[in-house]
């Protein structure tokens, strides 16, 4: 699904119009990227929590042209899934 498709589909069920839904949606991912960007984490009660990790850096060895890269350390954000969510998925 595309964030099109989502917006389209919310507004038809919340009844609201498609910008005023997209705007929404706009804020709701930009909140999130930058409570992310703080190194807080972001609970969503039955969805799921999005949080940062650290990732070490390392040397891998592109297959194709036997190349090694160095990977910096970074952060990643990292999404775990809540049980209402995986009952959801898994039915």
């Amino acid at each position: 699904m595309t964030k099109r498709e989502l917006v389209d589909q919310v507004s038809r069920k919340a009844h609201s119009t498609k910008k005023g839904v997209e705007e929404v949606i706009d804020v709701f991912l930009s909140e999130i990227g930058r409570i992310l960007s703080k190194g807080e984490k972001v609970v969503l009660s039955g969805f799921g929590t999005f949080r940062v990790i650290s990732m070490k850096g390392k040397t891998v060895k592109i297959p194709k042209t036997e190349k090694l890269v160095t990977i910096k350390t970074h952060r990643a954000p990292k999404f775990t899934p809540g049980k209402t969510l995986k009952r959801q998925v898994s039915r």
